[in-house]
C-alpha cells in the first residue's frame, strides 16, 4: 500500500509572524510529516467587512472585535513570504503547500507549481472556484466539512467534467467545528463517501488528540490532515484545536505503526516473527508416571504440558490404546517412535 499522506496544517497559526511560520515548519519536519500547509488569501477578496466570526473563532480569540475581516487581515501570508517558506520547507525535505481562498491567491499558488491543490470545506459549493482549480490539471485533495453526500457528488462532477481525473482526487471526511466533539465525528461517513463516490478517502481531523486520525487510517484513510501549533495557549482562532509539536510526533508515529499493522495479505497464518515461539507457547503429550515397556496407554498416563514440539494434543485419541515399545520415565515427552 502507498504511505498515508500526512498534512500538517499550520494554517494561520503563524499569527502574521514569518519567524513563527519557520518554527512551525521546523516542528513539522521534526515530526516527519509529508506536507506542511499554510493558507493564502486576500482578506478583501475572502470576506465581507460585515461578516461575523464563526462561534469557535470568537470563543478562541476572546477579544472584543467580532469581525472576521479584522481577524483575517492580521493573518494574511504575504506573497513574498511564500517563496522563502517554500525554500525553507523543501530544504527540510517537506512539501510546501498552501490553500488558496480567492481567485488571485489560487493563480499565485499555481505559479509556485504545487504537487496538488487542497480545496477547503468552505469552497466545496463555490462553482467558479472549483472550475478554476480544475483548470490547473493537478491532483486534488477535497475537504467536505458541513457537506451532505449530494454536495460532494456535485463538486466531484464539476471537477471531473473540467478535466480532473477521478483517480487523482482524494476526498477528506471532515467536521467543521474546532474542536470537533467526538460524538460528531461520524467516522463511518468516510467509508460511505468511498463507497458512494468511488474515490480514495481520508480524514481532516479537528478533534482534540490523535486517536481519531489513527482510527481513520485503520479504516482506510489515505490522507490525514491535522492542525498543529507551537502552543495551544497562543492567541489565534485555530491554536486551541491544534496539536502541539510532541503530539504531532506521536500522531505520525501512530499512523506509521498502523500502516504496518494493516498492510498484510489478510491470510491467517503464523508470521515469521512468531514461529520461533510456537514450541515454547504450545503444549504436547507427556507421560504422567513411569511407564514400563509394553504398557497400554490410558488417558491417566498422559499429561499435556509445554513444550509443544512433541505429539499434538489434538491427536490424543490416536495415542490412547497404543503400547509403549520402551520404558518411559515420568514427564517424558511422547514421540510416535515410542509407540507401537
Amino acid at each position: 500500500m502507498k504511505q498515508v499522506l500526512i498534512i500538517a496544517e499550520a494554517g494561520v497559526n503563524h499569527n502574521g509572524d514569518l519567524n513563527l511560520a519557520k518554527k512551525l515548519i521546523d516542528a513539522a519536519a521534526e515530526a516527519k510529516v509529508n506536507v506542511v500547509k499554510f493558507q493564502t488569501f486576500k482578506t478583501e477578496k475572502l470576506v465581507s467587512k460585515k461578516a461575523k466570526q464563526a462561534a469557535y473563532q470568537a470563543k478562541n480569540l476572546n477579544i472584543e472585535t467580532s469581525s472576521q475581516f479584522e481577524m483575517l487581515k492580521k493573518l494574511e501570508l504575504p506573497q513574498d513570504w511564500h517563496y522563502e517558506l517554500k525554500a525553507y520547507a523543501e530544504a527540510k525535505k517537506l512539501v510546501f503547500l498552501s490553500t488558496g481562498f480567492d481567485p488571485e491567491s489560487l493563480d499565485f499558488l499555481e505559479s509556485l507549481n504545487p504537487p496538488f491543490f487542497k480545496i477547503p470545506s468552505g469552497e466545496i459549493t463555490n462553482k467558479p472556484y472549483l472550475i478554476q482549480v480544475s483548470r490547473f490539471q493537478k491532483p486534488i485533495v477535497l475537504s467536505t466539512g458541513m457537506c451532505n453526500l449530494t454536495e460532494i457528488k456535485d463538486a466531484l462532477e464539476i471537477l471531473t467534467s473540467n478535466g480532473v481525473k477521478k483517480e487523482e482526487i482524494r476526498v477528506l471526511h471532515c467536521n467543521t467545528e474546532y474542536p470537533t466533539p467526538f460524538q460528531d465525528v461520524n467516522l463511518k461517513a468516510m467509508l460511505t463517501i468511498k463507497e458512494q463516490c468511488n474515490v480514495d478517502v481520508g480524514y481532516s481531523d479537528h478533534t482534540l488528540g490523535i486517536e481519531v486520525s489513527i482510527a481513520a487510517v485503520a479504516l482506510g484513510a489515505t490522507v490525514i490532515e491535522k492542525h498543529f501549533t507551537l502552543s495551544r495557549d497562543m492567541e489565534g482562532p485555530d491554536h486551541a484545536a491544534s496539536l502541539e509539536p510532541d503530539e504531532l510526533k506521536h500522531l505520525v508515529s501512530g499512523i506509521r505503526n498502523v500502516e504496518k499493522a494493516i498492510q498484510g495479505d489478510g491470510q491467517k497464518q503464523p508470521s515469521a516473527s512468531e514461529l520461533k515461539n510456537k514450541a515454547a507457547a504450545r503444549k504436547s503429550l507427556h507421560t504422567s508416571k513411569d511407564l514400563e515397556k509394553g504398557t497400554t496407554i490410558k488417558a491417566s498416563d498422559i499429561e499435556i504440558k509445554r513444550p509443544g514440539d512433541g505429539i499434538n494434543p489434538m491427536q490424543i485419541d490416536s495415542v490412547i490404546g497404543k503400547n509403549t515399545n520402551k520404558s518411559l520415565e515420568e514427564g517424558s515427552k511422547l514421540k510416535w517412535e515410542d509407540l507401537d
